[in-house]
């Protein structure tokens, strides 16, 4: 057998035919930088942070410059709503840069979470994160422990600045200071001071919504009726929401006052914020600014919110829903058994007609209720009759207004008020005391509570008395103004000026809003 043989040929370099070692990639390097908030201190420091990274990313002969991305006044505690973060990560998945840079951890991210979040989103790409201040690169393998520790001390300090501000907070409110967003609140702006002024325009379409509802339009009713006019929100918007025009018809701050701290924050971080029912401390200040609209009225708007949620008829007095898409809806009463009538649309053997029914009827098949069926017309015709008949004998209704009025008038409790008030004060002082002194003030805080409401039944009492006396005396504006009997049914002369009608076997009973009423058989 032929003996095995090796040759050894050795790697000779071969001239003209040698490539060229691959020269290392340069790394594609983008800066982030964000101040905490928009004072002209932090926009210089927001200037120098642009300009320095700008400078020391081109200066780095194997970088290549990607790009600064800055977010300015906006809170680093969360990443919602930093654009230019947002927008530096799509970028970082898109393959467009290698590095980011950042001054700080507290910079980058004070939420421990999100702080993570993305750096491993980004480790993952193999996209590295270099933190100037702390010098750490999260792609060093102590890079992650080092960052979970800072992050962890930043959030720690996003913590407290957050407590600090609700000291802060709450400091201006027991000195009475109140904030309001103008921008979105219908009826304000603010002058140089920065303190509310009333907007005239805007404060009409609050007078419009007040005076609306006081007419029975609902909240729906009210918000098409502005949608028709071209009338915006007060945030700009077309559509009027039920729920906007109730709380236009609901914030104190039309009648001068403002309650201050009705939500609080419960997460520093997600800077989630709920109702305040009791868990942190109120402040109500009256007459913090211009009124737009008289306390009597706000009062009297929210008897009838509170009214109409609470409508009870009939004997075993069941909950019923108010209705105000026809002005006779939720006026029209049962005289057998106090239940309200409903409108139903009828078809007899092809004959149709509009009649009004008791709900206990409706409901039981006229087992219970031996109420009568009116016609539509007939109802309406009631109407006018009544409004004529006051008309045609003004010498004899004249007279009982201006007793109504003079009743209405009676029974002042400004002295009342004013005693409260003063006690209010003294008791206020006490328990700011005892707060400040880490002592117990319950006791205190219930005297006030039941002083606050006490006040609050009195001035309820006062609005009664307002609105009665406003409503006769538009009665008797009307009358004098009304030669001519009333020929056709008006359905916004009815929300003006009827109250309720009662059905009866044989007669209807018009009660006015003036206190008058007046007895139509048919």
């Amino acid at each position: 057998m032929t003996q095995s043989r090796i040759t050894v040929i050795p790697a000779r370099q071969r001239v003209g035919t040698q490539k060229k070692t691959a020269e290392k990639p340069k790394m594609r390097v983008a800066a982030y930088c964000r101040v905490s908030t928009d004072s002209d201190e932090q926009a210089t420091s927001y200037e120098a942070q642009i300009e320095h990274y700008t400078d020391f990313i081109q200066q780095k002969p194997d970088w290549i410059f990607a790009g600064i991305y800055a977010d300015d006044g906006i809170s680093g505690t969360n990443t919602k709503k930093r654009e230019e973060f947002n927008r530096m990560i799509e970028d970082c998945m898109a393959g467009k840069i290698d590095m980011v840079i950042t001054k700080s951890i507290s910079r980058f991210a004070r939420n421990t979470l999100d702080c993570l979040k993305y750096i491993r989103q980004l480790k993952d790409k193999n996209i590295s994160v270099f933190f100037e201040k702390e010098a750490i690169n999260t792609m060093d393998a102590k890079g992650e422990v080092l960052l979970t520790i800072m992050a962890s001390l930043a959030q720690q300090e996003s913590q407290s600045l957050s407590q600090n501000v609700k000291l802060g907070l709450q400091y201006r409110y027991q000195q009475g200071l109140v904030q309001v967003n103008h921008n979105r609140f219908m009826g304000y702006t603010k002058d140089e001071d920065g303190k509310l002024i009333i907007e005239p325009n805007e404060a009409e379409i609050v007078k419009r919504i007040y005076r609306e509802y006081l007419e029975g339009q609902s909240f729906l009713q009210i918000g098409r009726g502005l949608e028709r006019d071209g009338i915006l929100t007060g945030a700009g918007k077309q559509r009027w929401r039920p729920e906007s025009v109730k709380k236009i018809l609901t914030n104190e701050k039309y009648i001068g006052d403002a309650l201050l701290q009705k939500t609080y924050t419960v997460d520093f971080l997600t800077k989630k914020r709920v109702s305040n029912n009791g868990i942190v401390p109120q402040y109500y200040v009256e007459n913090s600014h211009p009124a737009i609209i008289p306390r009597d009225l706000y009062m009297q708007v929210q008897e009838e919110i509170l009214r109409r949620a609470n409508i009870h008829s009939g004997t075993e007095q069941k909950k019923r829903v108010y209705s105000s898409r026809y002005a006779l809806s939720s006026i029209v009463v049962c005289g057998h058994c106090g239940d309200i009538f409903r409108r139903i649309k009828w078809n007899n053997r092809g004959c149709k007609s509009t009649v009004w029914r008791c709900v206990s009827r409706v409901e039981k098949d006229g087992q219970d209720c031996p109420a009568r069926t009116v016609k539509e017309e007939t109802l309406q015709e009631v109407v006018v009759k009544a409004v004529n008949e006051m008309v045609g004998e003004q010498d004899t209704f004249l007279p009982l207004l201006q007793a109504n009025i003079e009743s209405a008038l009676g029974g002042s409790s400004e002295e009342a008020i004013a005693a409260i008030d003063q006690k209010l004060v003294e008791l206020q002082k006490e328990l700011l005391q005892l707060a400040n002194a880490k002592k117990d003030y319950e006791p205190i805080a219930v005297e006030i509570d039941r002083l606050r409401e006490e006040k609050q039944s009195i001035m309820v009492d006062d609005a009664e008395r307002e609105g009665t006396r406003q409503r006769v005396q538009e009665m008797m504006e009307y009358l004098q103004k009304q030669s001519a009997e009333v020929t056709e049914y008006d359905e916004q002369l009815v929300r003006r000026l009827v109250e309720k009608i009662t059905v009866f076997d044989e007669k209807f009973v018009v009660e006015f809003k003036a206190e008058v009423e007046v007895e139509i058989e048919m």
